[in-house]
């Protein structure tokens, strides 16, 4: 096995400029490696199965075939959906961080004959969307619904990546030149269109663009873009301006609402251009939504979106169980979001998402082999569940989607994950997340190495070994989980939900260890939350639990077991279940299943609680293994005895 890693100056997918208004900066990707563990294995199989068949699949679904129509080198119409192009740029955004991390030719090989394709396909203009181009759909005549920017910012995102990750400028260019010419097309000047983009993402994409060539034109539109939505363009069409994030201004905004992915893309657009042009209204706006977002549209799994209607968040405290949509892109844009808050204001609480969110919400949606996926996450499967749709778990995992834009969003989270690790500020360094292997940053006064020993998130204990050091005082900071109450740093109290700091002249050779209690505990819902009242969750450490069925006494089927929540948890390491976890074990009960002679699943309350059947111990397994064994039962909120 090999080590995660590049050259020291490969930069990540959200680098802040020189003059962004941060609090904190991204180490450069290669400077953090991760040799083991959950993420370890989770890359392994990232860059050896999922890209490697991520690429075949574009392939066979007719991506790729419609840039090569478009270049005039095949003969045909546009296949798929209105965005096909998109899924091929987060595709290349993959491929250019894993190529980062450690090169490899037919890496680049790969990204160089797509790029060409991406290049020939390009009009005169600049202007370059596939499927618009085939079908003579004219441009940007239906942008509430075309994708034609959101397409573009996809292709932003991985032309960065892939300069930074490779060097090569080929994609750039192509870049360039498209960004060009949405300045000539976008704006309130005269002759300019006044739109936007049903779909954010835009916004990101110019405003890394402009960090990477200090075209400043780029920053502006991105402004444009955010300030422009919410002034009822897209109601001009005639659409629902919920839907798309459109029916108020971002910056009088005080929750999310409508299409999730939409959503939480905007929320980090937004960010981004926050940062960038230090609007201090503008961020304090932002922070109240997400914080509106965390309080009551968001699963106990960092999920996002209660609604398979619309793909979209419910009301406040709307977050029904088996119905639960959760789209494990949400799930990718919340994180993306979350780590730009963080880096403009430092709150621990924005790490803490960042670390729910993709240890439970997003990693649930790939397979343990990496190239089966959850387009859907929900929080229960019943046992007579039928499939509906592709995108239904009760058809398990798919190797891909009609709509397939999680696979190739998975793939790029994985490659770039290193990215979301740990910042510096001058003399400080501050971890956010938790893995074994190595850190390094440039701080004053020298480079800080750290070696991180740890089996994270089965055991809290992180042991830190100092490998290089500063000559001068320098500050670590470690984050400390709002779950970790009871955290010690070498053996002191720690207070939970912040960082803990150890100022000193540190020397090769120091060893620190911060121990985090990964006692099981038992979680409760805000009453609120009416499709989980009266039912318990089951955490340990970062880690949501789930009970699925194979893992269960004979005879206690998921849909019928209750909870003692006066009973004790115990856990244990299991290297032989779904490539080793820890399991909880908790006391509890089967009762009565439907009576089959009854005519009403209704009761008058005096014989409403039917009474146990027998006890049972309840197995839990972390909600991101599940469905490993094919579509199973499951539940992750567990009614109490």
């Amino acid at each position: 096995m090999t080590t995660l890693t590049s050259s020291g100056t490969t930069r990540g997918p959200a680098e802040p400029s020189a003059d962004a208004r941060v609090l904190l900066r991204p180490l450069a990707i290669g400077q953090v490696t991760i040799d083991a563990g959950l993420w370890r294995r989770t890359a392994d199989v990232n860059r050896s199965a999922a890209i490697p068949e991520g690429l075949a699949q574009l392939e066979k679904a007719g991506n790729l075939r419609n840039l090569e129509i478009a270049a005039g080198e095949a003969e045909g119409e546009a296949i798929g959906p209105i965005f096909a192009d998109s899924d091929v740029h987060k595709w290349l955004e993959a491929a250019a961080w894993e190529y980062a991390r450690e090169p490899d030719q037919r890496l680049l090989d790969d990204q160089l004959r797509v790029t060409a394709l991406l290049a020939a396909a390009q009009a005169d203009d600049g202007y370059l969307d596939s499927v618009p181009m085939l079908r003579n759909v004219p441009r940007y005549s239906d942008l509430p619904w075309s994708h034609e920017l959101y397409c573009a910012g996809h292709l932003f995102q991985a032309a960065v990546a892939q300069v930074r990750g490779t060097g090569r400028r080929e994609l750039l260019d192509v870049a360039v030149r498209l960004a060009d010419h949405l300045v000539a097309t976008f704006g309130d000047d005269e002759g300019q269109l006044r739109e936007v983009d049903g779909h954010p993402v835009v916004e990101m994409g110019l405003v890394e663009l402009f960090r990477e060539t200090g075209t400043r034109a780029y920053l502006d539109l991105a402004r444009w873009f955010v300030e422009a939505r919410g002034t009822g363009i897209i109601e001009g069409h005639g659409h629902a301006p919920t839907y798309y994030s459109d029916r108020v201004r971002v910056r009088e905004a005080t929750t999310v609402e409508g299409h999730a992915v939409r959503a939480v893309y905007l929320g980090a657009g937004a960010a981004d251009v926050a940062i960038e042009t230090g609007d201090a209204e503008l961020l304090a706006a932002l922070d109240t939504q997400y914080r509106s977002m965390e309080r009551g549209k968001q699963y106990v799994t960092g999920g996002l979106g209660a609604r398979w209607e619309d793909e979209s968040f419910g009301d406040p405290f709307e977050l029904p169980t088996d119905r639960g949509y959760a789209e494990t892109c949400a799930a990718i844009g919340g994180v993306q979001w979350a780590w730009r808050m963080l880096l403009a204001t430092g709150e621990a609480r924005y790490a803490d998402q960042i670390e729910r969110m993709l240890l439970n919400g997003f990693l649930a949606g790939v397979s343990l082999s990496g190239t089966e996926y959850f387009y859907v996450n929900p929080l229960q499967l019943r046992s007579d569940a039928h499939p509906e749709g592709d995108r239904s778990p009760a058809h398990g995992r798919r190797t891909w989607f009609n709509c397939a834009c999680c696979p190739p969003n998975i793939m790029r989270t994985v490659s770039s994950l290193t990215g979301y690790v740990a910042t510096a500020d001058g003399p400080s360094l501050q971890l956010h997340q938790y893995a074994s292997g190595t850190v390094t940053a440039p701080l004053d006064g020298g480079t800080l190495r750290l070696r991180v020993e740890t089996r994270y998130p089965d055991e809290g204990r992180i042991a830190l070994h100092v490998e290089e050091a500063p000559d001068g005082e320098t500050i670590l900071a470690l984050r400390v989980p709002a779950w970790a109450d009871g955290a010690t740093l070498d053996g002191e109290p720690v207070p939970a939900g912040s960082y803990a700091r150890s100022t000193r002249r540190f020397a090769a050779g120091d060893t620190m260890v911060l121990d985090l209690p990964m006692t099981p505990r038992l979680t409760v819902a805000d009453p609120r939350v009416d499709a989980v009242r009266g039912c318990v969750a089951i955490e340990r450490g970062p880690l949501v639990y789930a009970l699925e069925q194979p893992d269960q006494e004979d005879g206690a089927v998921v849909d019928d077991l209750r909870i003692d929540v006066a009973g004790a948890l115990s856990d244990e390491f299991r290297p032989d279940l779904l490539g080793g976890v820890t399991v909880v074990r908790a006391r509890g009960a089967v009762v009565p299943g439907p009576d089959a002679d009854a005519t009403t699943p209704y009761a008058p309350v005096a014989a409403s609680a039917p009474e146990a059947t027998r006890e049972v111990t309840l197995t839990a397994v972390p909600y991101y293994a599940w469905a490993n064994r094919g579509p199973q039962p499951m539940r992750v909120w567990v009614p109490v005895l």
